[in-house]
């Protein structure tokens, strides 16, 4: 009873931060608001205004003014009026593609490689310092070389997606696999498991929790990669409708996309925290 009342509280004090939040967000974007003429910069002449034409003050949208654009976005959200004109859930599975085919790459690197790396320690020892080296290089620095030797954009996309999410898969595997209880194994050998069988059936199950917490990591930042890098390779993608709708001033939509990429990516983490939950163990 009492759980049920702090969680019933919890959820009224988040309605009220959030009604609170956009209340502000409507004061800032009104104070500012009203159309003048003023003058142009020279953006604006280039996108074809006038001297003289009445430009908004404020570039901040109500928050109506999203909802009203939300609502426009969303009317039709699988239009295809060409390779130039589609609509915004086209975009968003696009990105949701690369990303699952970059992080299942991850996954099917990064898992065995780090199993093995736990199970062979010197062989760990070794190769640490190449991934310390490669691990903090930001991802738009492998944009260059992976554009000029894949030759493809697309391709180029889920590989970025995959060199920064392999990391934390692999170093979580690898720490997991080689931090397993002594005590485990001793009693595999007492038992008569064989060097395999002691891998597969004590040290794989028991590091579960720590490789689903990496890939929890990973997926995480392979969707905040993806933006990004879609930025750059353009084409498609929820990242290239981003910066497509900021060259046209649509700042509304913007927003739209920002809220979009928010909830995907929270019911992403929540997927793979609710595997977590169901594999987890306690000692």
């Amino acid at each position: 009873m009492q759980g049920a009342i702090s969680t019933s509280r919890s959820w009224l004090a988040t309605l009220a931060i959030g009604l609170l939040l956009l209340a502000i967000w409507q004061a800032l974007a009104s104070t500012g608001g009203g159309s003048a003429p003023v003058e142009l910069s020279d953006y604006d002449k280039l996108m074809g205004k006038s001297p003289g034409v009445s430009v908004e003050r404020s570039a901040i949208p109500t928050p109506i003014d999203v909802f009203k654009r939300a609502g426009e976005l969303f009317a039709d959200p699988f239009r295809r009026n060409g390779e130039n004109d589609l609509g915004i859930a086209w975009h968003l599975l696009d990105s949701l593609r690369r990303v699952f085919s970059g992080y299942a790459l991850a996954v099917l690197v990064g898992v065995p490689l780090g199993f093995l790396l736990g199970l062979v320690p010197w062989l760990g020892q070794a190769l640490n310092p190449f991934i310390q080296l490669l691990r903090p290089v930001s991802p738009m620095a492998w944009m260059p070389l992976a554009l000029y030797t894949l030759k493809d954009s697309g391709a180029s996309a889920i590989f970025i997606i995959f060199i920064c999410s392999i990391w934390p898969i692999l170093i979580n595997t690898l720490y997991s696999t080689a931090s397993v209880r002594q005590d485990w194994t001793n009693v595999g050998r007492v038992i008569g498991l064989t060097p395999l069988e002691r891998a597969r059936k004590i040290v794989f199950p028991a590091a579960v929790p720590m490789i689903l917490t990496g890939m929890r990591i990973s997926i995480g930042i392979a969707w905040l990669v993806i933006v990004a890098a879609e930025m750059v390779v353009g084409q498609s993608g929820i990242g290239f409708f981003v910066w497509n709708e900021w060259n046209n001033l649509q700042i509304s939509s913007i927003i739209v996309a920002i809220v979009m990429i928010g909830v995907v990516g929270l019911v992403l983490d929540q997927l793979l925290g609710a595997l977590m939950k169901h594999l987890s163990f306690r000692e």
